[in-house]
């Protein structure tokens, strides 16, 4: 453990880092910080941080940069500290600008994305929910004209999936509207994986007369939510990493873009975090990902009620402002949660 004297003195490299981006020098500290000390103390405790791993001395410079250890020190403090404090104020804020385009799903996650890069000056993510382990909440059919149906299937973690498909002769709306309500008595609250031929057999001997067009419904449903049980990832401000001077080479910046720009790798990379906690940090070469090898991913949960059913996140150059990317990555995921709430009528 580091004594205070280290502590303060990391601490005020960091963040002068953070701001510069160019390696800092024991004069710099002593000018900018007052840590009661002199510049000579301070090269020689930036010796011993750097014997003790975490500073680095870049090859043609005097001076030193933070390592992915002194970030992780420095990022597990702040989590401590931010938490419990919440700019109601603000948190508002974001909530009014989330709720300007927030009808369905979609549309929250993809604003929730564009307004994170825009407070964070990062490139922000969020990932759908998934629909293993959800339940079906609503099956409705509308007639759009004699022969062909819109069918609406919304499940309980706010996934929606729309398909239109044609009749093989007329269907009048009453016919339609009995066959809605039946497959809604049969398949409300269900899980979606129940959804197979076994039941669709069980639904035709109840309404035996309407066999052929439950026949063409079940493989439809089936079909949908297969589709919708690929999440979808949305992102803002990607081209973002050519503003910070370590991606100012070219090639580095096309391979981060690329690798932002897979889809089935995000999905993983996002997932396969943990869903217990609500901020989780990897920074440097804690990512598995060489393209990300010198980036910090943030990522924070989303809910239904007490389930975690997604995560939104943002990625960028270790050296990030981790305190304004933590702080507002957690208001914006509180409020993501509490809008899901309020569009399923789940509101508490």
């Amino acid at each position: 453990m580091l004594d205070e004297r280290k502590l303060k003195i990391l601490y005020a490299i960091i963040n002068s880092y953070i701001l510069s981006a160019e390696p800092i020098g024991s004069r710099t500290i002593t000018k900018q910080y007052d840590l009661g000390v002199s510049s000579a103390t301070v090269r020689n405790e930036m010796s011993d941080l750097e014997d003790l791993g975490y500073l680095n001395k870049p090859h043609s410079s005097a001076g030193r940069v933070p390592s992915d250890k002194a970030y992780r020190l420095y990022v597990d403090q702040l989590l401590k500290m931010i938490k419990p404090k919440i700019d109601f104020d603000r948190k508002e804020a974001i909530k009014k600008t989330l709720l300007r385009e927030a009808r369905e799903m979609d549309q929250l996650l993809q604003n929730s994305a564009r307004l994170l890069s825009a407070i964070t000056s990062y490139t922000a993510l969020a990932v759908s929910p998934k629909m293993k382990g959800a339940k079906i909440k609503l099956i409705q059919l509308v007639p759009i004209d004699e022969i062909q149906v819109l069918m609406t299937i919304v499940s309980d973690t706010g996934v929606v999936k729309n398909s239109i498909f044609r009749m093989n002769g007329p269907i009048s709306e009453d016919q339609i509207n009995t066959i809605s309500n039946m497959l809604n008595d049969k398949l409300k609250g269900l899980p979606v994986d129940r959804i197979n031929d076994d039941l669709a057999n069980e639904i035709i001997m109840e309404i035996y007369e309407y066999k052929n067009v439950i026949d063409k419904i079940i493989p439809i449903i089936n079909k949908s939510l297969e589709d919708v049980q690929d999440v979808d990832i949305y992102a803002d401000g990607i081209t973002k990493i050519l503003d910070f001077p370590e991606y100012k080479d070219l090639e580095k910046a096309k391979t981060f873009i690329s690798f932002i720009e897979d889809k089935d790798t995000i999905v993983e990379l996002l997932l396969n975090n943990s869903l217990t906690q609500d901020i989780e940090i990897s920074i440097g070469s804690e990512n598995v990902y060489d393209p990300i090898k010198d980036c910090s991913l943030i990522t924070a949960n989303y809910r239904l009620g007490d389930r975690v059913i997604g995560k939104i996140g943002v990625i960028g150059p270790t050296r990030m402002d981790y305190y304004n990317v933590i702080n507002n990555l957690y208001l914006v995921s509180i409020n993501i949660s509490e809008i899901i709430d309020t569009l399923l009528g789940k509101n508490r």
